[in-house]
């Protein structure tokens, strides 16, 4: 059985969250909700908004029973591997991302390299990853695509790396993804526009799972005719370039 794999019998469960103000359970699973209603011990990456999340989804739930651990920033390397106890003691937890899916674009895969090298048993559960939705809808490559993060603020390496991706992207066939912070989201389409092949792919994934969600695929010179505004708003970019 699976549970003679594991050190100890507490696991750790990777808690899915919205990506926005939705209702949680127009998105999330029934199961995330069950299963959060067993926990009281949970790593997060910001408090208030964990707190929350939860209260939306069990608002009969304890505030008071809730121990929270946070991870961000602003934690200390040293307390990272102490917040799996409740684990080694025999209780689940949870590890909980500030919006998506824990683990992914997220400083929760810390933890969750932590507790496998401990035994400690990892349960993802289902609920919405950005990066997916968006690669789903883009009609880009969903055989071969790369992740990269945010791209460098500095404008001279910016250019030079819009334009690696989209050799890479020419060269290996592959859909090339990344994000950026949302008050520079109108600068890094303008800089798609600017520095791709006017031919080149650029898929704008924005307000995912929201009222106001769009995804939009086009060429950099049909994305230059067309005018849009996704100041502050959370956004995902793919491009691709045919080889």
């Amino acid at each position: 059985m699976a549970e003679n794999l594991f050190k100890y019998s507490g696991r750790l469960f990777l808690i899915p969250t919205t990506l926005g103000n939705e209702n949680p359970l127009d998105v999330l699973p029934e199961k995330v909700k069950n299963v959060l209603e067993g926990l009281n011990d949970l790593i997060v990456e910001n408090e208030k908004t964990a707190r929350r999340h939860i209260k939306q989804l069990l608002p009969q739930k304890s505030q008071q029973a809730l121990h929270l651990h946070s991870l961000n920033k602003f934690t200390e390397a040293t307390e990272i591997p102490t917040f799996l106890d409740a684990c080694k003691e025999g209780r689940d937890m949870g590890l909980m991302s500030e919006a998506g899916c824990p683990g992914v674009a997220d400083p929760g895969a810390e933890i969750v390299k932590i507790a496998h090298r401990e035994g400690i048993q990892v349960i993802p559960l289902v609920g919405p990853s950005s990066i997916l939705l968006a690669m789903m809808a883009s009609g880009m490559n969903g055989q071969s695509f790369s992740f990269h993060g945010y791209l460098p603020i500095d404008k001279k390496e910016r250019k030079q790396e819009i334009k690696f991706l989209e050799r890479l992207s020419a060269e290996k066939d592959q859909a090339q993804i990344f994000i950026e912070t949302p008050y520079r989201n109108n600068k890094m389409l303008e800089d798609l526009v600017q520095n791709l092949h006017p031919a080149t792919r650029i898929c704008v994934a924005c307000d995912l799972t929201l009222a106001s969600e769009f995804v939009i695929t086009k060429s950099a010179s049909d994305w230059k005719k067309t005018k849009t505004d996704l100041h502050k708003r959370p956004a995902i970019f793919i491009i691709q370039k045919e080889f």
